[in-house]
């Protein structure tokens, strides 16, 4: 008898993945408003037609990249989407300055894409992947409610 294809999940991962299976509304999923506030530095806002209102920092969305270089680098780390990369152990660590855009817009009516000033423009962040991984406190309440972990 074979086991090729049988995957044994935790309650934890079953509960995160029905999450992310679970289809949203498309008024959930559908901007009102969108600001990226590049001059002022401090991130993405979004009000949604449902009424929902989510704002991400540039920090959080250069360390949520969604391009597969990204997520194989977080998945290899350990790290959940919009976790910062663990600092370096030396002496004198280097500097390094606060993700920003260099430049953001818009990817046909569903998504937004970022040039990064690192150089990086691989990420294109979709409305749906942006509203999964809202970062107000109701939305992360709900991701610890449901998975029994912080988002």
């Amino acid at each position: 008898m074979s086991h090729e294809g049988i995957r044994f999940v935790s309650k934890e991962d079953q509960a995160q993945e029905n999450l992310a299976d679970r289809p949203l509304p498309r008024i959930a999923v559908t901007p009102e408003k969108v600001r990226v506030k590049i001059t002022e530095g401090t991130g993405l806002e979004i009000d949604w037609q449902d009424g929902h209102k989510s704002a991400w920092g540039f920090a959080w969305l250069r360390d949520a990249c969604p391009c597969a270089t990204c997520i194989d680098e977080r998945k290899a780390q350990g790290r959940k989407a919009g976790q910062p990369k663990p600092k370096p152990t030396a002496l004198l660590p280097m500097y390094t300055p606060p993700a920003k855009p260099a430049s953001a817009h818009g990817v046909g009516r569903y998504a937004l894409q970022f040039n990064w000033a690192d150089g990086h423009s691989g990420g294109i962040y979709s409305w749906d992947y942006l509203r999964r991984h809202c970062q107000c406190p109701e939305c992360r309440f709900e991701a610890t409610e449901s998975t029994g972990t912080p988002n």
